[in-house]
């Protein structure tokens, strides 16, 4: 069974079977974003099983927030219009048991770290896992202020997911590369439109530094949207993020769009 290690101790992690599972065929592993409660908490299960079934390896699961300082437009759009339908913190378990009882992909929760401090971070972490959850991917948590949620994702067993950027420093990036397990997750500063080869090369280049700082799965989002997108990226990351592509695909064409456009994604992932 695959372990990854962290401080000392083993611990089994969904997201590293995955990825490793997705390794092992030759490719790079494909991660689809969703929006919890978006269009509706049953069209969010719905489209995640799709997900699963058309070509995806994990699932991340996005709390809607009233302040999304990190989301675009699309997401933005479709977590306003959750939350204004009435969408609770709470129903994201509802979302992730939905899609793991049905499916085999590991469903990871992406928030922001104050609805977790609100509810309580040990029992979110209970609940999550109960859920079948694999972990937590935190885009405003950083290592050095994140000890109460190490121990509780020790206790119940489950990923720390942590972002890395160009901006990292060394020392930045070997703290948060110790303080993950699944794997890491590698963003890019966006230029502005049109200007693909420059994101690209920054994004390879903090996929590189985190796997000198001893990385073993490090997954890459870059407003992907095509095969093409996925194939540059899996050239050199162990998985592809997807996240406003899905969201528009459930927004223009509901569950069917979500699982053509995941089965059109995943030709791109095989290793040249």
């Amino acid at each position: 069974m695959t372990t990854a290690q962290t401080s000392g101790k083993t611990a089994t992690s969904k997201s590293a079977i995955a990825i490793d599972k997705a390794r092992a065929e030759g490719r790079a592993a494909l991660i689809g974003y969703l929006p919890a409660g978006y269009p509706s908490v049953e069209e969010t299960i719905a489209a995640g099983i799709a997900l699963a079934r058309n070509g995806a390896d994990l699932i991340e699961v996005g709390i809607p927030y009233s302040d999304p300082v990190m989301d675009g437009p699309v997401i933005q759009a479709a977590t306003t219009e959750a939350l204004a339908k009435g969408f609770s913190v709470r129903q994201v378990f509802d979302v992730v048991a939905g899609i793991t009882s049905q499916t085999d992909a590991a469903v990871l929760v992406m928030t922001y770290w104050n609805p977790v401090v609100r509810m309580g971070v040990d029992e979110f972490s209970r609940r999550l896992a109960e859920a079948g959850g694999a972990g937590l991917i935190t885009p405003d948590l950083i290592p050095d202020e994140a000890a109460e949620w190490m121990d509780a994702s020790e206790k119940y067993g489950l990923d720390r997911v942590f972002l890395v950027a160009p901006s990292s420093t060394p020392e930045r990036m070997r703290r948060t590369v110790d303080a993950s397990r699944g794997f890491v997750y590698a963003v890019s500063i966006m230029g502005v439109t049109g200007a693909r080869s420059s994101v690209s090369s920054a994004a390879e280049d903090v996929v590189a530094a985190a796997k000198a700082a001893g990385a073993e799965r490090v997954c890459v989002g870059l407003g992907v949207s095509t095969a093409e997108q996925v194939a540059e990226i899996a050239a050199y990351a162990d998985g592809v993020i997807v996240g406003s592509a899905l969201v528009a695909a459930v927004r223009n064409g509901g569950v069917d769009a979500v699982a053509q456009l995941t089965k059109d994604l995943s030709t791109g992932l095989t290793r040249k």
